[in-house]
């Protein structure tokens, strides 16, 4: 028997298939350890076969099995074919994503733990045990034991000795024994409740279940009950033997979702993001793996989890940018999880208050079926916002980052013991440090970006890298003490309001804030018992958080993201102000939102306001339609990236040329082709130039497969070239 080995090196001149012999016990979907040149490396066995066009005196053999079973399942060999084919990706880079990376290396295992075991004979209080008078510690844990017939074998032995435990374990009154202990993500507890449907929750489900395995899109206002239609879709997968996979955007997301699928199945819930430990991913992969857990939570990653027979899979918060992945391997989440449904027959349901154009385009189109929500499940009213215009406010002579309306409303939450969450997406104390007398800005070394002020730390960080660098205190160019700070971060905002409610709990989180484990779940717990308190934080906290006391949501620069360079500028600003305005007035409180601006006359603020996502969409729609952009075209961009700027030029020039020969087959079909440097030229000292290309929606397939195959021809070993299908960060 021949096996086919994937080796585990991500390289492209060994992405391809090894034959070695098989030795016995093999099975598809093995990690195996082969000889390969004068090493012992791992790789991945995809097929079994009888022969092979190698001669027989060089056919190797597979050295030995690592895992005892199969770890990538056959409908997972399906979709890896299908990644490579749609995002031409090499094979071991899709393979390494099945799998906690800790597995590969034997980096990590299943945790054993010793226990003492009380035999049962001696369970009984009348039981005999040959123990002297004064030996006292052999006689309160053998008290012990039959309170708590199974107990932690070093915690056992901290309390009453090892001697005691080594005297009772010889007398045969107890035995130490080997178990294996799941490490087990924390979660937030809650109590399972018993929620009434609404007759809109009803009706959407009635039309879900009427269409097992169709394609949805949930189009719910905030608070209207999404997370329970997604909730009863998953128990329905339970009840016909079937799992479910539900993805959500955010890691802070993962706990709130978790402990409300926890309350209502219990262990059959695994979650799966980065925050873990290596442990503890290890472990939920495991449990998954073995059929012990039936539904995945987590973000983009948990879409390969080792499910069989999936029922459903969910997005949650769909149009969230973060499931398109921008780093190695780029693939769409939407698009990998659509395939995969499509594989079981599974529903695939995307859900968002606020969805992307693209999806809500293909539900116009009849590719996904629309179901909508307009109504809070407790039929109260929408958030009222105000729109603040910052340039009068400057004009009144209020150099406070805060308007005085929001002034106003926040100490009226505060003095109302509600709660409030403050929204500025932007990190830091302050965006930048400028000399007032040359100009000059403090910059990366390695990267082309300014540098980040932190207070805190007294530092400016790089965003990119992470480098950081001394605050400045004289221009190095003119040597001037007049240094000015940019526009405010999170930590400025903390730092003014805790001089306005010095006696409020104030909370921040960001980036900066929730690097420790668990750190998200802390935040927002302890956010969560603190009445009334104040929540800063950037993108983090405007999506899916459910707290029922928030009465009060502050928009700290409505403006931030609406005047990029980025033709999805409007559509980005209408979702984060739709979502971080939804977090208020959940319950029974009524919701205000203060949204401050300085271009209060906008469209994106007048239909937010108004609440109105058809009318955004419609307008919005004919724009791109206009303009040729994305849903209308498939944006490519190919990102070319070395140490080398003069070789990564001489590279570009020749895959340019060619591609625009390519293009001119398809006249006008193709609405732009050009290159340039990349937006941000250098990151981590090295250097960036990009070609980019829109062309028409339909040509799509046949054109990037001729694309793939000019970059493959024009390979240059010292640059790095990325293929980029409708990017969401062209930086």
């Amino acid at each position: 028997m021949i096996a086919e080995v994937i080796v585990d090196l991500s390289n492209e001149s060994v992405d391809k298939i090894f034959d070695y012999k098989a030795i016995e016990g093999l099975q598809k979907g093995q990690m195996v350890r082969v000889p390969f040149g004068n090493k012992v490396i791992e790789g991945f066995c995809i097929r079994l076969k009888d022969s092979t066009d190698v001669p027989a005196d060089k056919l190797k053999s597979v050295f030995d099995i690592i895992t005892p079973e199969p770890v990538i399942k056959q409908n997972l060999f399906e979709l890896a074919n299908y990644m490579k084919t749609a995002y031409h990706l090499r094979m071991v880079d899709i393979l390494r994503l099945f799998l906690p990376a800790e597995m590969r290396g034997g980096r990590v295992h299943e945790k054993v733990q010793n226990f003492v075991v009380l035999v049962d004979a001696y369970k009984q209080n009348d039981a005999a045990v040959d123990i002297r008078k004064n030996a006292y510690q052999q006689h309160n844990l053998l008290c012990y034991m039959r309170a708590n017939p199974v107990a932690d074998y070093t915690k056992v032995c901290q309390t009453f000795s090892r001697g005691a435990v080594t005297a009772l374990q010889q007398k045969g009154v107890i035995k130490v024994v080997e178990k294996f202990v799941d490490r087990r993500p924390k979660v937030y507890d809650v109590e399972a409740k018993n929620v009434k449907l609404t007759e809109t929750q009803q009706q959407v489900l009635n039309a879900i279940f009427a269409n097992k395995g169709g394609k949805f899109l949930l189009h719910g206002v905030t608070g209207s009950g999404k997370t329970e239609i997604y909730t009863r879709v998953i128990e329905d997968c339970l009840k016909n033997n079937k799992t479910a996979i539900m993805l959500v955007p955010e890691i802070s997301l993962t706990g709130q979702v978790m402990a409300n699928l926890t309350s209502r199945f219990g262990d059959s819930v695994a979650i799966l993001h980065s925050g873990l430990s290596s442990g503890e991913r290890y472990d939920e992969w495991q449990r998954l793996r073995s059929g012990k857990a039936k539904i995945a939570v987590g973000v983009r990653s948990a879409i390969f989890v080792p499910l069989e027979n999936i029922g459903a899979i969910i997005i949650d918060e769909e149009h969230d940018s973060s499931y398109v992945s921008e780093s190695n391997p780029r693939y769409n989440t939407h698009e990998v999880a659509e395939f995969r449904a499509s594989l079981d027959g599974a529903t695939f349901i995307l859900g968002s208050a606020t969805p992307s154009l693209e999806t809500y385009q293909r539900a116009v189109n009849g590719e996904l079926q629309l179901l909508t929500m307009t109504e809070r499940v407790n039929k109260h009213n929408m958030p009222k916002i105000y729109i603040v215009d910052m340039c009068a406010e400057v004009s009144r002579g209020n150099t406070s980052p805060f308007s005085y309306k929001f002034q106003d409303e926040l100490q009226k939450c505060v003095e109302a013991k509600n709660q409030a969450i403050v929204f500025i997406n932007r990190r830091g104390y302050s965006s930048f440090m400028r000399c007032t007398e040359c100009g000059y800005v403090a910059k990366c070394t390695d990267c082309d970006v300014s540098l980040v002020l932190h207070k805190e730390d007294n530092q400016l960080k790089c965003h990119f890298c992470g480098k950081r660098f001394k605050v400045l205190t004289k221009c190095p160019l003119c040597g001037s003490d007049k240094i000015r700070q940019g526009a405010i971060g999170t930590q400025r905002v903390v730092e003014e309001l805790k001089k306005a409610f010095p006696n409020v709990p104030i909370f921040r989180m960001d980036n900066d804030t929730t690097k420790k484990k668990n750190s998200h779940i802390e935040i927002l717990r302890d956010f969560a018992q603190h009445k009334p308190s104040i929540l800063v934080g950037t993108q983090m906290v405007a999506k899916g958080h459910d707290f029922p006391d928030v009465s009060f949501v502050g928009i700290i620069d409505a403006d931030m993201s609406l005047h990029f360079s980025d033709f999805r500028s409007n559509e980005r600003t209408y979702q984060l102000i739709t979502q971080v305005a939804g977090r208020s007035g959940r319950a029974d409180k009524e919701g205000i939102v203060v949204l401050q601006t300085y271009s209060p006359k906008h469209f994106v603020y007048r239909k937010a306001v108004e609440n109105d996502y058809k009318g955004f969409f419609e307008k919005e729609i004919n724009l791109r339609a206009v303009t040729n952009f994305p849903p209308f075209s498939k944006m490519v961009r190919l990102l070319f990236v070395g140490d080398d700027e003069l070789r990564i030029k001489e590279n570009l020039s020749s895959v340019y040329f060619k591609v625009k020969d390519l293009l001119k087959n398809y006249g006008s079909d193709v609405y732009y082709l050009e290159a340039m440097n990349s937006p941000v030229k250098r990151i981590q000292n090295k250097f960036r130039y990009q070609i980019l290309m829109r062309y028409k929606t339909a040509l799509h397939n046949e054109i990037i497969q001729k694309i793939y195959s000019i970059v493959d021809q024009n390979k240059d070993k010292k640059v790095s070239i990325f293929v980029e299908i409708n990017q969401q960060n062209l930086s």
